[in-house]
Formats: structure tokens, sequence, C-alpha cells
């Protein structure tokens, strides 16, 4: 049975007693994938992380480990993130109307103390990307209440802007790949033209899925209010559609060595199969939530209720060990796998025993202190 949603965000913490488990459980794998991409940010750089020949894969294994990131994680887990996130916003005006005549200003203010955590965290990492949720968040609450059919071909139209962009940037880049810089080559500066791509990029493909994850909110997709053969259809058709067109992409540019002439619009096909992919992880979480209850699903979900916090935690880890305290070793992709394996099993122990003695991560219990100006009980 589906709990009711509390006023809470997609990155915050929820009321216990009236959480839904299917948003917790699907947020807490978002949390934990999205670390198998950041860690090559924190690892190898900018570079490999969107080349896979610039660095970290010396070995069939790196090359294996990989290639399943960039089919199966890349964009997909940044793209989860998003929905929740969107959907997390109109979950919170919707509950905060019934508290106050101003539901949208709270939420303003509340995404505002959220740009104030991502620009601290970006003074450690500047691949953040709770910066560039605060900064779009005014558009999702002016639109919250539209119906759902204009929301989802507002996203639409919104995503679209990514493969346009790398189509027009693309044009820019001469054939030996002038312009790239460390988006191409590790351990260089990044170019101008890769500087307006990765920004432009984010920006659309955020701000797209945060207004189809409000329509899913809306539709009851997301919060698993629909039947077991319409996940079980939607799991389907998404990953069948999804992951193939990442496959091609990243087929795409293998097979051409890696040239710069694809730098941009090599990403195209991952950028048009994230959307069915996400939704068909989306219907494989609902699924699964819905079996017999588990000591892992109890962890995930965990793990999801301390989101923000987790999200932090992975960025000092990352930038602690692999920049700090390893700065000389030379990691390969397989390392990095091991440390993720590491971080997870970690934050899979400590969510739940932090969780069993406190009502909220240390993150979002401050963060909920500063949205409503009191403090809040934090004890169980």
């Amino acid at each position: 049975m589906t709990h009711t949603p509390s006023q809470e965000s997609a990155l915050g913490p929820l009321e216990a007693g009236v959480r839904n488990t299917h948003l917790d459980l699907i947020r807490g794998v978002a949390v934990l994938g999205i670390l198998v991409m950041n860690v090559v940010s924190y690892g190898l750089g900018p570079g490999p992380y969107f080349n896979l020949s610039a660095g970290g894969s010396r070995t069939w294994s790196d090359w294996v480990i990989g290639s399943f990131g960039e089919v199966f994680v890349d964009q997909k887990f940044m793209g989860l993130f998003s929905l929740l996130f969107g959907a997390g916003i109109a979950l919170f005006c919707d509950r905060a109307s019934a508290k106050t005549r101003r539901p949208r200003l709270l939420s303003l203010w509340r995404n505002g103390l959220l740009l104030g955590i991502g620009l601290l965290h970006m003074l450690i990492w500047d691949g953040d990307i709770l910066v560039g949720y605060a900064l779009l968040s005014p558009v999702v609450i002016l639109l919250h209440n539209r119906r759902p059919r204009t929301l989802l071909v507002l996203g639409g139209a919104v995503l679209l802007v990514s493969p346009m962009a790398a189509v027009l940037l693309q044009s820019r880049i001469p054939g030996d790949g002038s312009g790239l810089g460390g988006f191409w080559t590790a351990g260089v500066e990044l170019g101008l033209a890769a500087g307006e791509f990765i920004l432009v990029d984010f920006l659309s493909r955020a701000a797209g899925m945060m207004l189809i994850g409000v329509a899913l909110y809306r539709t009851g997709i997301v919060t698993g209010d629909r039947s077991n053969a319409f996940y079980r259809r939607m799991s389907i058709i998404g990953l069948g559609a999804g992951l193939p067109l990442a496959a091609a992409g990243l087929l795409w540019v293998a097979t051409a060595d890696f040239s710069p002439g694809l730098a941009f619009i090599g990403t195209i096909p991952n950028t048009f199969g994230t959307v069915p992919a996400v939704l068909g992880y989306v219907g494989l979480m609902v699924l699964w939530n819905r079996r017999p209850e588990t000591p892992m699903r109890r962890r995930l979900r965990s793990v999801g209720r301390m989101a923000l916090t987790n999200y932090l935690i992975q960025t000092v880890l990352g930038i602690a060990v692999l920049r700090i305290l390893l700065p000389h070793l030379d990691l390969t992709r397989t390392m990095l796998l091991g440390f993720v394996a590491v971080v997870w099993a970690l934050q899979l122990w400590w969510s739940k025993s932090w969780l069993d003695r406190f009502r909220y991560g240390p993150a979002e219990w401050l963060w909920r202190i500063a949205t409503y100006r009191r403090l809040q009980r934090l004890r169980s």
C-alpha cells in the first residue's frame, strides 16, 4: 500500500509515518547510482568522465566498467534525481498550502537555502548539481499547477535544447579538437565551447526532467499509484528503448576511435534514451518495492531519506581519499569501482543506523531548521 507523501522535497526529510516508500527507494537508488559517475570526476577529472579513452581505462575490466557506466548510469541517475526534485517541489507546495497562504514563497526560501548549500559544496567540487536545481526551482514552482500534459510537453521541449546545443557547438570545434580542452583530454583546462555545452546540457536536462517529474507526480506514476501491469509495461518499453539508444551512442563514438568530432553530438543518443530509461528504472523500483519486505530495501530507503546528507558525504569522501590522501596513485576505473563499493556499504549501514535513532539526516535536519526558522526535534 502506498503511504501518503509528506511535505518535503525530493532531497529533503519527510515525517515518519507518512512517507511514500516508493519515493524513498527510488531516491536511495539514485543517490548511490550517481556516485558511479561522480567518482570518475573525483578521481580522474572531467576528461575521462566524458571520454572513456582519456584516462583510467587500461585493462579490459576498466573498459567493461566504463562502458557499463555509459549505458546504464550516465545521465540516468542524474535524471532520476531531477525527476524526483521536480516531483518534490510540487509535493512540498501542495502540503505547504494547507499550512500557509504563501506556499510558493516558502518553497522559494527553501530552495534559496539549497542554493547556499550547493555553493558551499562547490568550494570542494565543481560538479555540484544543487546550485542548478536551486536556480531552476522558481520555474518549476511557477508551473507546478499546470496540467500534466502541458508539463510533459514543456519538459520534452526543454530537453531538446541539449541535442540542439550539441549540434551547434560541435560545428564550432575544429577537427583537431581545439576548444574542447579538458572535456576530451585529461589534465588540461576546459575549452570555452566545452564549458558552454556542459552548462546548457545540464540545465536543459535538469529542467526538462524536473517538469516531467511534476507531471509524473500529478498522475501518481512516480508515487506508485498505478497497477503492477502498468509498471511492467513502463519498465519493458522504457528500458527496451532507452538502453539501446545509449549503447548505440557509445558504439558510434567508440567506432570513430573517440574522435573529438563527436565529442558533443556523440551524447545525443544517450540524451534521447535517458527519459525512457529513467521511466523504466522507476517502474522496476516500484515493482520491487511492492514485493515482500527485505533488509536491503529498508537500508536503501534509509539512504533515500538522507539523500542530501549522503550526496554531500560522497563528495567529501571522494575528494579526501582520491585527491588528498592518494594524489599520486595512478587510478583506474576498476579501482574507482572498489571505492564506490566501500562507500555504498558505509552509506547502507550508517543511514539505517542513524535513522533508527534520529528523525532526519544531519544535513536534512539543518535544512529543515533553516526552512521553518525554528528548532526541530531530532531524536526519534
